[in-house]
């Protein structure tokens, strides 16, 4: 069956790893070194890393006990008995095998120096999950999609363009970062007492909801106020009051009435991304 495999891909949280390529594309656009073809693997390097990563979380979470049947949030396949853990095992390194060859040819504009870079993302994609200190359950899972969604790919796809790192770059960076790991704390926030039940200690659990709820707000703002110097100011102070309307939402709802803010907030770092990239080039 098809649609266990597209759930499990998370197609609502996809637009994560999508902003931060098109972010970088707005800074080639403007700096006039845009190169489309490598700009495209890059997407689909993204993509298909955070698909795996996806794959993993479903696969290891099952596999350690994390997940349970008729949670609050998604349906997870393997739980359900929709797909069985050894297809999903095979899936998540199949596709991030996928990932590893199409970021193998970005060396060809990159450099060699490319290719630890991308051991590191597809070991990251996996530690999430997995591993000895899996980030996930120690707390650690925004911090790993500040940087592997925000800064290492919006660098990294204007480097392999541009030839070149820069400040402004640097700091659309952090906001993308900030503005994807939104997209996991509303996950987690919503998913809080059932992963405090199995010790999954996640950002959420180990902070608690009314923190973690200001962290949503506080991370909204400042990734706005990072931006603003970067892009015409009413782009950002629209993004800002849509971000403070989700927030307000996530404090008056619990469980599963969160579902869309997670995809809202998904699709919220997407559109800024695109409007950036408009602006700026």
């Amino acid at each position: 069956m098809i649609k266990p495999w597209i759930e499990a891909m998370r197609l609502r949280t996809l637009p994560v790893s999508i902003a931060g390529v098109i972010t970088a594309v707005g800074f080639a656009l403007h700096d006039r070194v845009f190169q489309w073809l490598p700009a495209l693997l890059c997407l689909l390097f993204a993509v298909l890393a955070q698909i795996a990563s996806n794959f993993a979380n479903e696969y290891y979470d099952y596999r350690d006990g994390l997940d349970r049947a008729g949670r609050e949030g998604p349906r997870r396949g393997v739980t359900e008995g929709d797909i069985t853990p050894g297809a999903m095992k095979r899936a998540t390194y199949a596709v991030l095998a996928l990932a590893c060859v199409i970021g193998l040819s970005l060396i060809y504009w990159g450099g060699w120096w490319l290719l630890p870079a991308g051991i590191v993302i597809a070991l990251g994609a996996i530690a999430y999950s997995a591993g000895p200190y899996p980030l996930s359950r120690h707390g650690l899972g925004e911090v790993a999609v500040m940087f592997f969604f925000g800064i290492i790919p919006v660098n990294l796809t204007y480097y392999i363009q541009a030839d070149a790192f820069t400040m402004s770059v640097l700091l659309g960076s952090v906001a993308i970062g900030l503005m994807g790991a939104n997209v996991l704390l509303v996950n987690n926030y919503r998913d809080a007492d059932d992963d405090a039940s199995v010790g999954k200690n996640t950002l959420a659990v180990l902070l608690g909801r009314r923190t973690a709820l200001a962290l949503y707000l506080l991370n909204g703002i400042l990734a706005g106020v990072l931006m603003i110097r970067l892009v015409a100011p009413v782009i950002t102070i629209l993004y800002i009051l849509a971000h403070c309307c989700l927030w307000n939402f996530m404090r008056t709802h619990r469980g599963a009435a969160l579902n869309p803010i997670l995809g809202m907030t998904a699709m919220l770092m997407f559109v800024y991304s695109v409007a950036f990239a408009i602006a700026v080039a």
